[in-house]
């Protein structure tokens, strides 16, 4: 017997008592140890096979289910449980609304250590499918292949494959045939460009062997009704190039911006690549209350178009702004809040390390005729000092939306010098928000906390919290 399997246990009729971090289920062995599963809903009662010991825990996948919980639903989707990009797909709606806003809460007084005066209901999706605006596929000759084609002992001859990557597997793709995140026609675009890459030859990338023509594709939509379709060769074949993208415009002509990269990189980052539009314009614009963001193919924009509206309502809402203040907006990305924010402020001065998403939101502000707004590109910790400040202005409020690592503590330092009355405060990641509320805490009450959920169907959720200055 192996070492692995040696370490292996089997649990009974384990209880699961809630959901944890990641979107695991929560059980306990017999000997108190908590047992994070990953197939399981609350309410389950499950045997489990462990897979991974730490101290204090296991890591363990249900073999039996003993009893069903009242919180399940069934899947929609046909991919669910080996894909493992909607791990919450078996669970109602409203449970997942539940366990994401107690996590945000638990997080917030274990981690933070605060005290919030108001605290809002989450606020939920009105469309818990179809939502994303923007989806990446993997092409590949080595597809997943289901235990039913492995036990059969078939001679499989189809191997190519066009969807996402198998959870903790960089070499193998599951051909996904419908996928419930990105309405139409996303799933009719993905399936043809497969269908007719395959009946003309085209290889399929091997990520082992570095080889093939096609390697991954893009799709975004846009509230205007505008699409991009971005293919990545990983070399240049002008012929099969152009058979394919001539057959993609002619059976799509909704599709607005038509580009490919050719990248022979190791890994298939496109934004250190040159992208080259091959029909139609080599951006799109998304619209909200009234103004356009240009979005182009390396462009960040939250990808729920419908809920990051109300994300934005809500953090001007929680920013309190009369007209006269001065708003710093940290970690702008392409300045949407900013913008979003404008009509309410004197002035809002954003700053992003990404110097291309600064370009963007200067585009998009002069688009907008948006003239009460500055975007600064630079590391945050480096561009957020003293003598910025002191040439740009003290902020009266200041809004911040990190990436999930959170704020260095550089940035809290500074925020802590110069003290504007207000802070909202956005995150993707409540555990790290948590983090770095409890170090503004000696300063700030936590008035209002409110999440919001931008990605249904996963364990994902965003936080809006307003903190304002002690008296």
């Amino acid at each position: 017997m192996s070492k692995s399997n040696r370490r292996r246990k089997v649990f009974e009729d384990v209880a699961v008592i809630d959901a944890g971090a990641k979107g695991k289920a929560v059980g306990k062995a017999p000997e108190g140890q908590v047992i994070f599963i990953d197939n399981a809903v609350p309410g389950d009662v499950v045997d489990v096979q462990t897979y991974k010991k730490r101290k204090g825990y296991f890591q363990a996948k249900a073999t039996e289910f003993k009893k069903l919980s009242d919180k399940r639903t069934n899947p929609v989707c046909q991919h669910f449980g080996v894909c493992g990009g909607c791990k919450w797909q078996n669970m109602a709606y409203e449970h997942q609304l539940f366990y994401k806003e107690k996590e945000v809460l638990e997080n917030l007084k274990r981690i933070g250590k605060v005290e919030i005066e108001n605290t809002k209901p989450i606020l939920a999706a009105p469309e818990p499918y179809f939502y994303r605006n923007k989806m990446e596929f993997s092409f590949s000759n080595q597809r997943w292949l289901t235990q039913d084609e492995i036990d059969s002992e078939k001679d499989i001859s189809d191997k190519n494959a066009l969807g996402f990557h198998i959870p903790g597997m960089w070499d193998k793709i599951l051909d996904v045939k419908k996928c419930h995140l990105q309405a139409d026609p996303s799933n009719a675009i993905r399936n043809e460009i497969k269908e007719f890459a395959t009946a003309n030859n085209m290889d399929f990338f091997n990520p082992k062997k570095q080889e093939g023509l096609l390697r991954t594709l893009m799709i975004r939509t846009a509230s205007t009704g505008q699409i991009m379709v971005l293919i990545q060769f990983f070399k240049e074949d002008k012929t099969k190039r152009e058979l394919l993208l001539n057959h993609i415009q002619q059976e799509f002509p909704q599709i607005t911006s038509l580009q490919y990269v050719i990248n022979s990189k190791a890994n298939d980052t496109i934004y250190d690549q040159d992208v080259i539009c091959f029909a139609g314009k080599p951006f799109i614009f998304q619209e909200m209350e009234g103004l356009k963001f240009k979005i182009n193919a390396k462009s960040f924009y939250q990808t729920n178009s419908e809920q990051a509206f109300e994300l934005y309502k809500l953090t001007r809402e929680l920013a309190y702004l009369k007209g006269d203040e001065l708003v710093y907006d940290l970690y702008t990305g392409t300045g949407t809040i900013a913008q979003f924010v404008a009509k309410k402020a004197k002035h809002v001065v954003g700053i992003e390390a990404v110097p291309e998403a600064i370009e963007d939101a200067k585009a998009n502000a002069k688009n907008n005729n948006i003239e009460n707004v500055s975007f600064f590109a630079g590391d945050m910790k480096k561009m957020f000092t003293a003598e910025f400040i002191d040439k740009n202005g003290a902020p009266d409020v200041i809004i911040t939306d990190p990436p999930r690592d959170g704020m260095h503590k550089d940035v809290v330092d500074q925020i802590l010098q110069v003290m504007p009355k207000r802070i909202v405060y956005v995150s993707c990641n409540s555990a790290t928000q948590a983090r770095d509320l409890q170090l503004l805490s000696s300063n700030y009450n936590i008035k209002v906390s409110q999440a919001v959920d931008m990605f249904p169907q996963t364990h994902h959720v965003e936080n809006v919290v307003c903190l304002e200055k002690k008296v």
